[in-house]
């Protein structure tokens, strides 16, 4: 064997089984980070049933599903559950007065979500275009309604998103995803 070929082929193998390991989406099954305020989807989506489209405005008509903004959870906290630690926490905030230190500037300031469902920039996903095909949003983000702390239980990656299109006979081409 060519001993050229080794000392190119190997490192080039390494790298990228290095980029692989540190950039494939399904190392993120699992994840749920702390979020700045501990919204329980379960007590708003599952023992309450409120619909993931009233917080998610957006989601039939965007690219994005959208995080609602402060007043949206108002709209029930002004009255429910309004002397609790957290939501006088999100009263603070929608009021703009400063609160544990964080400086607010202005009514209805959003709070900083962390994000636990993304995808890479080459990747274009449009929830607007599944939600109207009658893809549930099960399908990918899991039984949300019982989760007390949202977590991504799929991997999302392109062979998780290249079988359900082939499942459900919906376009493969590259362009459907990479713009």
């Amino acid at each position: 064997m060519n001993i050229q070929a080794i000392k190119i082929t190997m490192p080039l193998i390494t790298v990228a089984a290095v980029a692989y390991l540190l950039f494939s989406p399904s190392r993120y099954v699992g994840y749920a980070p702390d979020q700045p305020l501990p919204f329980n989807h379960k007590i708003h989506a599952g023992d309450n049933k409120i619909d993931c489209r009233y917080c998610h405005t957006s989601v039939e008509t965007s690219a994005h599903a959208s995080v609602p903004p402060t007043a949206t959870c108002m709209n029930c906290h002004s009255n429910v559950a309004n002397k609790t630690s957290d939501v006088k926490w999100l009263t603070k905030q929608f009021e703009g007065e400063k609160s544990t230190g964080n400086s607010i500037e202005g009514k209805g300031k959003p709070i900083q979500w962390i994000k636990v469902h993304d995808q890479p920039d080459f990747v274009y996903f449009n929830h607007s275009r599944h939600i109207s095909r009658g893809v549930d949003c099960s399908k990918c983000h899991g039984n949300v309604a019982e989760m007390v702390k949202v977590k991504q239980v799929e991997s999302l990656n392109m062979g998780y998103c290249v079988n359900c299109h082939r499942e459900n006979n919906a376009p493969n081409d590259c362009s459907t995803c990479h713009r």
